[in-house]
């Protein structure tokens, strides 16, 4: 029986992967698996905060019969405030459980931790990096609202540069769904940066860049809207009020979404602030909350894949 390994990047998927990771999670949402990890004890190591990913995993791993040991902030609440070094924690944490759930606040912290590791490693998002099990929910939610993931017109709106949800799902895209256009809309400080519009043009993904949606809205099949993330501009205030004004116009409101097609849907990370106004969540385009809930399923069929097999 195969297992996944370690989750660092979306690159290290194929397709076959992913087929069988969302017939598992299509499995988890109709079937209680509340014994099949008994024994198996997560560890969840957040150096920056989180809800939707910490919890869902937390919760994933409990659904299935393990357990999990975590720290509030690791950060704060960790070895980390004595100046232990990533590495060290993880050689420390790995001999303590199964699977190592990490978030870091740099880039390429769940490399650096696989390479210690004695289990698998799970990169729940580092820095600007990465997030590659956010963007295998995000494929599941289109994945069933669409029934396949071809001929759409996909949007990707807001803070590109910082967003590392949209840079996994845009490696996700280009490399197995070559047959979608995606649109880049944001602020040009905050545009998608040109790595993934490299890798986009290797795999012939057509992309068009924009710093307006309003004549693209009656087109659009999915909006994947994002925040302008505030943490990132620790260093430059100025920048990031800069950005939120110009991200004015990019608010989807109920007047933006009756311009959509019946047949569209709104994503969103989440947490958000105002670019998605609260109105609009009654709205059946509004799929953000069920993509949340989506991430259960999936994470709950990354750790029965990699913990017993597949």
């Amino acid at each position: 029986m195969q297992k996944l390994a370690s989750i660092i990047d979306a690159q290290q998927f194929d397709q076959k992967t992913l087929e069988q990771i969302f017939e598992t999670a299509k499995e988890m949402e109709n079937k209680t698996h509340s014994d099949l990890l008994k024994g198996k004890i997560m560890a969840s190591l957040f150096y920056e905060p989180s809800t939707r990913t910490r919890f869902s995993f937390e919760a994933a791993m409990k659904r299935l019969g393990g357990e999990v040991i975590s720290t509030e902030n690791a950060k704060e609440f960790s070895s980390k405030a004595k100046g232990e070094s990533l590495e060290d924690s993880i050689r420390v944490v790995s001999g303590y459980c199964d699977v190592i759930t990490l978030r870091y606040h740099k880039e390429g912290g769940a490399k650096r931790a696989n390479e210690y590791s004695r289990v698998p490693i799970i990169n729940a998002g580092d820095g600007a990096g990465q997030h590659p099990t956010q963007a295998l929910l995000d494929l599941y939610t289109i994945k069933k609202n669409f029934g396949e993931i071809r001929g759409l017109k996909i949007a990707m709106v807001g803070d590109l540069w910082n967003g590392r949800t949209v840079r996994s799902l845009s490696y996700f895209l280009a490399k197995h769904y070559p047959g979608n256009e995606i649109f880049f809309i944001s602020p040009g400080r905050v545009a998608m940066r040109d790595d993934i519009k490299d890798y986009l043009n290797r795999y012939n993904l057509s992309w068009t860049e924009a710093d307006s949606f309003e004549d693209l809205l009656p087109e659009l099949d999915v909006i994947y809207q994002t925040r302008v993330q505030k943490e990132r501009f620790a260093e430059d205030p100025t920048a990031y009020e800069e950005v939120v004004a110009e991200s004015e116009k990019l608010i989807i409101d109920r007047q933006k979404v009756s311009q959509m097609k019946r047949s569209a849907i709104i994503m969103h990370p989440l947490p958000r602030l105002s670019e998605i106004r609260y109105g609009v969540d009654k709205d059946p385009r509004a799929k953000y909350f069920e993509q949340a809930e989506n991430g259960l399923y999936v994470r709950m069929a990354l750790l029965k894949m990699m913990l017993v097999g597949y």
